[in-house]
């Protein structure tokens, strides 16, 4: 096992599989390892595996059932992906020019996954590679005076999942039935809006650091600045704010009372994940394993074509934490 270090007080760990001809081997490989990966995912927040041969969804959901103690079926998802098997995706459907920012995949739920599994099929003309960056030195280097409120209060999410726009809430939330719905969010602590043309807001409020259940450490787990209106192209931006007005846009994010982020604070978050950012030197067939709560991760904007397949394992209800 080597370690690249290509940020401040963050390193990846990179392990090389042996003799891997077959989906069988690289799951026997897996299983033989799977103790000693685990434990390097929880002590360095993620582990890049090369040499698996990955080559399609079915081959990266075995591998994946191997590793996780259990693979987890996504709910809230704010962008389209297919669905392959539970628990095993595509990549989230993101503008191709546009980054996505650091986050943590559905730090805004109840349950969010424990682990994260992303497997390198193809990679792109250009651009595309996945960064991470340790949520522990993010929270270190924020100031602490101007983060306070969120440190201490948490954020809110807001979304308007409008049909022209974003993910269905039919698809985001798994069922057609608004009983079920509504059943559901009260059980997860969501707050719904029916407003004229059954358009569904909803509005949760979530602490914005994690201690995390293994290590003790306390880690920035959120997703204030990649689903704010100021982390959005202008462009864009406008154009929604124009279609749908600034309490219509299908996600933004605020002060745990409601209050506006301000653009400052936003690029100042951004920022600080892009000092502490790792890019992912992966090649097609690897496989880069994420501690959820101690890790963020992004993609960068890239041209052509990508492939990456998503699996979610180890869910956590964070009212155990």
């Amino acid at each position: 096992m080597t370690t690249i270090h290509t940020g401040p007080a963050t390193s990846l760990r990179v392990v090389s599989a042996r003799d891997i001809r077959t989906v069988e081997d690289a799951e026997q490989w897996a299983e033989g390892h799977r103790g000693e990966l685990r434990a390097t995912v929880a002590e360095s927040g993620a582990v890049l595996v090369r040499g698996l041969d990955l080559r399609d969804a079915g081959g990266v959901a075995a591998v994946a059932r191997r590793l996780a103690n259990e693979l987890m079926v996504e709910r809230e998802g704010f962008a389209k992906r297919h669905v392959y098997s539970p628990g095993v995706y595509s990549s989230s459907a993101w503008t191709d020019d546009m980054p996505m920012c650091m986050h943590h995949e559905l730090s805004y739920a109840r349950t969010f996954p424990g682990m994260m599994m992303f497997a390198c099929l193809s990679l792109a003309d250009s651009g595309g590679e996945v960064e991470i960056a340790d949520a522990r030195s993010v929270l270190s280097a924020l100031p602490a005076e101007r983060f306070a409120g969120f440190t201490g209060d948490g954020w809110q999410l807001v979304r308007n999942y409008h049909p022209e726009t974003g993910i269905p809430w039919q698809e985001a939330f798994g069922t057609e039935d608004r009983a079920e719905l509504e059943a559901y969010c009260t059980a997860n602590g969501i707050t719904v809006e029916w407003r004229p043309g059954g358009l569904l807001r909803t509005r949760q409020a979530r602490p914005a650091v994690l201690t995390h259940p293994i290590t003790g450490a306390r880690c920035w787990f959120n997703q204030i600045a990649f689903l704010n209106e100021w982390t959005m192209l202008e462009d864009i931006r406008e154009y929604l704010v124009y279609e749908f007005g600034r309490d219509g846009l299908p996600f933004n994010t605020a002060h745990a009372d409601g209050k506006p982020l301000t653009a400052a604070v936003v690029d100042e978050l951004n920022n600080v994940y892009e000092r502490h950012a790792v890019t992912v030197p992966w090649q097609p067939g690897d496989l880069l394993l994420v501690d959820n709560i101690s890790t963020a991760h992004s993609r960068k904007p890239f041209t052509g074509s990508r492939e990456v397949i998503v699996a979610m394992g180890d869910p956590v209800d964070r009212t155990t934490l």
